[in-house]
């Protein structure tokens, strides 16, 4: 195991010379030593004591990042999720999910088909939804924003738009039972893909993930998502993780020309070993997922 030279301050508050150089674990046996120590004599733990301590504890945090960069020969997590040009630009989007009436429905559909316009007029629609499978009497829709100032703006517009008021959105409450949404970024290794003709069907799969975040999950999670892009069956749309919401969660947007190639395709990928392998490292951090099958309607940008 490596010998790592202690930092100057940790040096002086564990009574050690930084030359010597110390392994991860006389490290810790030193810190509980001295510790101990502190505990058997309450008079040291005075303001200088407790000033060194917090230098020690700088000094002991970048020593431990150099282990976790390979110093002690641990591997480098690259955190692919957590990095890019969503924290460049500022882009989000926003995935709104209705429960509607059930006798209410019909209705619901009708007034987006013919106002939504209203609203796409303020910022950008990416695509509106009802859910076929996995849930019932749902919509779901996502917006693009450039930032949350441009969120900010765009609802006040909204507010002031009498248009949107009278023809859509009075009109529309009294058929919904619960609103939800969540912000979400694109991340960054993924672009908002197109599918190649319009008439097919979208699959939402939600990944509710452990907590730890991307630098913990986010590699695996990739592969298998590429390992079942390579089969060819389907189409990605986009992958979206969480800001707002339920932390940990990201939402695969799938696109299949209609739900029996969907089925074929699933059937084909989980028999492919690169996807089983992919899947079994990635499962490790999964703690649920669900998924729905959304029809897209004919207001839908995405098609």
């Amino acid at each position: 195991m490596r010998r790592e030279p202690l930092a100057p301050c940790a040096a002086v508050w564990l009574g050690e010379s930084p030359a010597g150089g110390v392994t991860g674990a006389e490290l810790v046996h030193r810190v509980t030593r001295r510790l101990q120590s502190c505990v058997e004599r309450p008079q040291f733990l005075c303001a200088r004591a407790q000033a060194s301590g917090r230098a020690a504890m700088l000094g002991l945090r970048a020593l431990l990042l150099r282990g976790a960069r390979g110093a002690w020969g641990c591997p480098q997590v690259h955190a692919s999720l957590a990095t890019g040009p969503r924290q460049n630009d500022g882009t989000f989007y926003e995935i709104r999910t209705y429960d509607v009436k059930p006798s209410k429905m019909k209705e619901f559909v009708e007034l987006v088909n013919k106002h939504i316009h209203l609203r796409a007029a303020h910022s950008e629609m990416v695509g509106f939804w009802t859910v076929e499978f996995g849930g019932m009497n749902k919509a779901i829709h996502i917006w693009k924003f450039d930032n949350f100032v441009h969120r900010a703006e765009v609802r006040k517009a909204l507010a002031n738009d009498k248009e949107w008021q009278g023809k859509f959105l009075s009109p529309v409450l009294p058929f919904l039972n619960k609103q939800n949404n969540e912000i979400v970024y694109l991340v960054p290794w993924c672009e908002i893909g197109k599918p190649s003709k319009e008439g097919g069907v979208y699959e939402m799969v939600t990944f509710q993930m452990k907590p730890g975040g991307p630098a913990l999950w986010g590699q695996s999670f990739r592969a298998a998502i590429n390992a079942h892009l390579n089969t060819g069956y389907t189409k990605l749309i986009g992958v979206f993780h969480t800001e707002y919401g339920l932390l940990n969660r990201v939402h695969v947007l799938w696109w299949n020309e209609n739900p029996d190639s969907r089925a074929a395709g699933r059937h084909y990928a989980h028999e492919d070993a690169r996807v089983v392998a992919a899947v079994r490292e990635s499962v490790r951090f999964l703690e649920s997922q669900q998924n729905m099958l959304l029809i897209p309607l004919p207001c839908s940008p995405l098609k």
